[in-house]
């Protein structure tokens, strides 16, 4: 999954050497933080957010099935 994102958020930015992604796990839940440069905030968020809840959506079909998954964005 974390390998999914980073994917994703490499594709959509300007500054791919400055996007990280950090999975913290815990016992119910999976928390990924999308770590990108500041000028490319609103590529990832996209219009009214579409393109953060596109990929919530993905990252949610691909998680294991006992296991909560939060995706959130940094600075």
């Amino acid at each position: 999954m974390k390998e999914l994102v980073e994917l994703l958020a490499k594709s959509l930015v300007d500054h791919t050497d400055e996007v990280y992604v950090r999975k913290e796990e815990s016992a119910n839940s999976i928390l990924l933080e999308i770590t990108v440069h500041k000028d490319d905030i609103g590529k990832i968020i996209g219009r009214k957010g579409r393109v953060i809840k596109a990929i919530r959506t993905l990252v949610w079909a691909s998680a294991p099935t006992d296991k909560r998954v939060l995706v959130e964005l940094t600075e």
